[in-house]
């Protein structure tokens, strides 16, 4: 079974929100509908910048638990090495 870890945001450079799932595109929507987190919904955030595809939920959730600890910058050097544009990665994911 697979899971990810994704990033969401609003705008480049925008507020980040972490999350992780075993079903990437059916959380995504939940996101995009309001239904997901109470902090992407007050926040607006519907883009998908960044996703990573692990073997184990184990193994997402103790990456989304590093990676929630890291520094802002760290997050946007993350993202912007494989989304420099902050594009919605949710059609090439997904």
């Amino acid at each position: 079974m697979s899971a990810w870890v994704y990033i969401m945001s609003n705008r480049k450079d925008g507020v980040l929100y972490i999350g992780v799932t075993s079903d990437l595109s059916r959380r995504i929507i939940q996101h995009r509908e309001g239904k997901g987190s109470a902090f992407c919904r007050r926040y607006g955030l519907t883009r998908l910048v960044y996703a990573e595809e692990h073997d184990s939920i184990g193994d997402a959730i103790a990456r989304e638990k590093a990676m929630k600890a890291w520094k802002r910058a760290w997050k946007i050097e993350l993202i912007e090495g494989v989304n420099p544009a902050w594009d919605d990665l949710f059609g090439v994911v997904v």
